[in-house]
């Protein structure tokens, strides 16, 4: 138990890396500007203080896992398990 705290404490501090906006751009592989617009429109996790963002790498890799798009296979066993489910409801007339 001693071994497995001792590396998730070692984990920790790279995960909660923060980045100023050039490094983000990088680690996202976007230009800089792409990083302030997304800012703008404020669909990218970002911490600011004074003029300067910062990112933190597990809130940047966070975002880019919701992103995720479901496979095929995924969608048609999602779909197989909806209609067997029993989520059919009867309409009253």
């Amino acid at each position: 138990i001693e071994q497995l705290l001792i590396s998730r404490q070692e984990q920790s501090p790279e995960q909660e890396e923060l980045m100023p906006i050039t490094k983000a751009a990088a680690f996202l592989d976007l230009a800089v500007p792409t990083v302030y617009s997304k800012v703008c429109r404020k669909e990218i996790p970002v911490n600011k203080r004074g003029k300067r963002l910062y990112f933190y790498r597990s809130e940047l890799t966070e975002w880019i896992k919701s992103g995720r798009k479901k496979t095929a296979d995924e969608i048609r066993e999602g779909a197989v398990q909806h209609l067997t489910t029993g989520n059919k409801k009867t309409k009253a007339f």
